[in-house]
């Protein structure tokens, strides 16, 4: 009986080279399948021409490329695509791509569902499942490059990626990480550090190892300038409040690819959008070399708050300016396919048993 193959997605290039050296072949045959699967996206080994005969008939045997599969794939009116993927035993996961004139950002999940509970997320509010596998992340960014195909001058659509989407990707770090190295690897995808983000709401121990082994763009999710509350709504904030999050920002832009903090801030009508917020986040950009991202809040059935009007954005949004504080205001994209920030949640109906009714999510298509 053969053993299970193993997925090669799995694998960043020290994996591979290990894998490789464990079935007795040298560390550039790693290198070279690394290319196939990840710049060619190539899933026959024997179309890999310029690996040894022998060696392809092996990994025929022995391993596989095996990415997530796609439930659902919906286009929104403004071209934003989510795909929700299948990640096995009823649990599923979805990924955004937003196409923009000078780039392509894919939103990746690093988890099915999420512990955290922040109180204006949807994806909260279907609790935990599992950690997503190191091949279940980049195997969402494997997957987009194969569906959206490339240019007309052979460039990847995708430019950017962004750990934003189902999940908290520094309480699954080490998987993160694995398939972080893999978007930087030029033998993988080649993106730059600045091109990479990843956002938390919080873990401070997690930020201090990312700093240390993996330094990418860094968002933290602040959504409230003072501790009480950030309590309320980001729970983490309990364990972690503001000013060991602010510590800890302070250390990782000693590693960081950017100069800065990008602090992602919803807009809560009548909760953390006053004039006197306004003047609390002015006070914390004093601590921290930052901009801050503020996104106009996307509602979801039973969500307890509702969206801050556009005059009070602006006029939060100014507060920062005047102050010499750099503040964007996030363009929805995509809500008319639950595809905004704090929709992905696969229209959850049992939160309860903690497993996403597969059923339940979309219409396969």
């Amino acid at each position: 009986m053969n053993p299970t193959p193993v997925n090669l997605l799995e694998f960043d290039v020290d994996g591979l080279v290990a894998w490789f050296a464990a079935q007795g072949e040298k560390p550039f045959r790693a290198r070279q399948v690394m290319r196939w699967l990840h710049r060619e996206g190539c899933t026959d080994f024997d179309a890999m021409t310029d690996v040894a005969k022998a060696l392809r008939a092996r990994l025929a045997e022995q391993a596989c490329v095996r990415p997530p599969q796609p439930i659902s794939d919906r286009i929104s009116a403004d071209g934003t695509r989510k795909w929700l993927l299948d990640v096995g035993a009823g649990n599923a996961v979805e990924t955004v791509f937003i196409p923009e004139a000078t780039r392509g950002t894919l939103c990746v999940s690093s988890q099915a569902g999420c512990a955290l509970d922040c109180a204006f997320c949807s994806t909260g509010k279907q609790g935990f499942n599992r950690n997503l596998s190191a091949a279940e992340i980049i195997g969402q960014l494997w997957l987009a490059n194969r569906l959206l195909g490339g240019g007309a001058d052979g460039e990847r659509v995708v430019s950017n990626v962004v750990m934003m989407g189902m999940g908290e990707p520094l309480t699954n770090l080490d998987n993160v990480i694995t398939a972080l190295r893999l978007m930087l690897d030029d033998h993988a995808y080649g993106l730059s550090r600045r091109r990479v983000t990843v956002s938390t709401a919080g873990i401070v121990p997690a930020m201090d190892r990312l700093r240390e082994e993996c330094p990418v763009a860094l968002a933290v999710s602040l959504h409230a300038p003072n501790d009480a509350l950030r309590d309320r709504l980001v729970p983490i904030n309990l364990k972690y409040p503001l000013a060991k999050l602010l510590a800890a920002c302070r250390r990782y832009l000693d590693r960081a690819p950017r100069d800065f903090v990008t602090f992602e801030y919803v807009m809560l009508d009548g909760v953390n959008d006053s004039d006197g917020h306004a003047r609390e986040l002015v006070a914390i950009a004093g601590e921290v070399p930052c901009k801050f991202n503020l996104i106009p809040f996307n509602p979801f059935p039973g969500a307890p708050f509702s969206r801050s009007p556009a005059s009070r954005i602006r006029r939060f949004a100014g507060a920062l300016a005047e102050a010499g504080i750099v503040a964007t205001t996030r363009k929805t994209r995509g809500d008319d396919v639950d595809a905004a920030c704090g929709q992905l949640a696969g229209r959850v109906k049992d939160r309860s048993r903690r497993t996403i009714r597969l059923a339940e999510m979309e219409t396969k298509s």
